[in-house]
């Protein structure tokens, strides 16, 4: 092994997390290639929902827009398929208060769109089937319509899915439980959309897609302990149908057809010297909630700005480090919610627990009806309630957690501050008279000063604050005086930037 790189970051699997990581590389200007064993992109819809935190980070890089039209908002999501009342989104602190009902084929294209914008190179009908590292970089023998060919990089991102090539050749364990119960899905041209309420009271999830499709994901207790890997047939969809909820909805004509399991795994790290994991190559569950997707692309948001930052070299020590002790307990945290939706929907459908199952989501949907119960659960299922652990115990509020999205007053105008976001840079933020910096910064940070156009309680007095890439709070101050102030200001951007001195620039977005 040894040699001079051919990429700086080869990015394994092009579904949405590693296309996302691969956009948010080449955006600072590392150099990136990912590989692809699939010959085309995906035509099937998978995944179907963008939850608030996504579109907020999607928003944060001025794409928002493009997926929002291509897909429809709905004001919540289910948190399981057995209770009636659904997450309210709407109340939620978020310019993004809905779910968008997108197929995963287009979310890909979109994304995949995007890359190509960048200059990405993405590599379809090319398989890593080996990867090895030393201390200088790794190395893939890949797969290709020409043959057998070896890549070098410098860092190597897994997002090639819960059977990850990548994890397993770095020695990293997959622990977690093994299947134990099982549910049919399928995207259908046709099917009688007055029958879709009755569907729905009897646990039957279902939603409306673009191109008229209609989606039905049932569990039939008859056929809970099939193994995932049984193809599904229409026959068998329809008697599931018919035996759940009286009726077979009218479908015909299946675009997609799928069987998955519960299968609940989490990766022992993220990071192996210079392999990284993201997305089902570092967690797999059940899909309830909708959540395996969006938590995978917010790995590629932590993840993208750090490695990004190594590979260019002004990322202080540590920094790559942070990315598995800020995702992996959050995904422990999502696999461990996701386990108890699925016994919420396990347990009605079988004979032993069927009735008290029942009464236990009675009192569920009651709780749901609680305003702050809702918004505590929809909070925690989008994301929106994530915040990250403070690198000092006396931290401002703010530290660790979502920068809120307010409306501020520039020199160019009204602005939100995500949009300050777009360059995929740091933002120090300095609010009503705040700063101006005596010596600015040396790091990929823009200063902007700025007075609110309005309020918001999260920013609690807040006179400065550090905005990292993927808008989570570095650091913040209600300090007035240029002195202590000034020392502190420097601390915290040496310690997040590496950043010393010089005069960074003034702007708007």
């Amino acid at each position: 092994m040894g040699g001079r790189p051919d990429t700086d970051v080869l990015v394994v699997g092009a579904g949405p997390v590693g296309l996302l990581l691969a956009c948010e590389l080449a955006l600072a200007g590392v150099r990136t290639v990912v590989l692809e064993r699939r010959a085309g992109a995906h035509r099937e819809s998978r995944a179907l929902n963008l939850h608030p935190r996504s579109l907020e980070l999607l928003g944060m890089r001025g794409l928002a827009g493009r997926f929002l039209a291509a897909g429809r908002t709905v004001p919540g999501w289910q948190f399981t398929a057995t209770l009636r009342r659904p997450l309210d989104f709407r109340a939620l602190d978020t310019r993004h208060p809905y779910a968008l009902l997108l197929a995963q084929s287009r979310t890909e294209e979109l994304l995949a769109r995007r890359a190509a914008e960048l200059g990405v190179p993405v590599r379809r009908g090319h398989e890593a089937v080996a990867l090895r590292q030393d201390a200088d970089g790794v190395e893939a023998d890949v797969d290709g319509p020409g043959g057998r060919t070896v890549l070098r990089a410098g860092y190597a991102a897994g997002c090639d899915g819960g059977r990850s090539l990548v994890r397993r050749a770095a020695g990293i364990g997959f622990p977690g439980t093994a299947e134990s119960m099982t549910a049919v899905v399928g995207d259908f041209a046709v099917a009688d959309h007055g029958a879709n309420e009755r569907a729905r009271r009897h646990g039957v999830l279902v939603a409306r897609l673009e191109a008229g499709l209609t989606r039905y994901v049932v569990m039939d207790p008859a056929r809970l302990r099939v193994p995932s890997t049984e193809p599904v047939t229409l026959e068998e969809f329809r008697t599931s149908l018919r035996h759940v909820c009286g009726t077979d909805c009218g479908i015909g004509r299946p675009r997609w057809l799928s069987r998955f399991g519960n299968t609940t795994r989490l990766a022992g790290t993220y990071r192996r010297g210079r392999v990284l994991l993201a997305g089902d190559a570092a967690h797999v569950h059940f899909p309830v909630g909708a959540q395996g997707l969006n938590t995978g692309l917010q790995d590629a948001m932590n993840l993208g700005w750090k490695l990004a930052a190594t590979v260019r070299g002004w990322a202080p020590p540590g920094l790559l480090d942070t990315y598995d002790g800020e995702r992996r307990p959050v995904g422990h945290a999502v696999t461990t919610l996701t386990r108890a939706q699925t016994l919420l929907v396990e347990l009605p459908l079988t004979a032993a627990y069927g009735e008290p199952a029942a009464l236990l989501c009675e009192l569920l949907d009651g709780l749901l009806g609680i305003e702050g119960a809702n918004r505590h659960l929809a909070a925690r299922l989008s994301g929106l309630a994530t915040v990250y652990p403070p690198p000092q115990p006396d931290a401002h509020p703010l530290v660790g957690a979502r920068m809120p999205d307010i409306a501020v007053t520039t020199g160019q105008g009204v602005a939100h501050v995500h949009d300050f976001l777009h360059g995929g840079g740091f933002v120090l933020l300095l609010l009503d008279g705040g700063g101006p910096p005596e010596r600015g910064t040396a790091g990929p940070v823009t200063t902007v000063r700025a007075r609110r156009h309005e309020e918001h309680p999260r920013l609690d007095g807040a006179t400065e604050v550090l905005i990292r890439p993927d808008g989570r709070v570095a650091w913040a101050t209600r300090a007035t005086g240029h002195g202590p102030r000034a020392a502190e200001r420097a601390r915290a951007l040496a310690s997040w930037t590496g950043a010393r001195e010089t005069g960074a620039r003034e702007g708007g977005p």
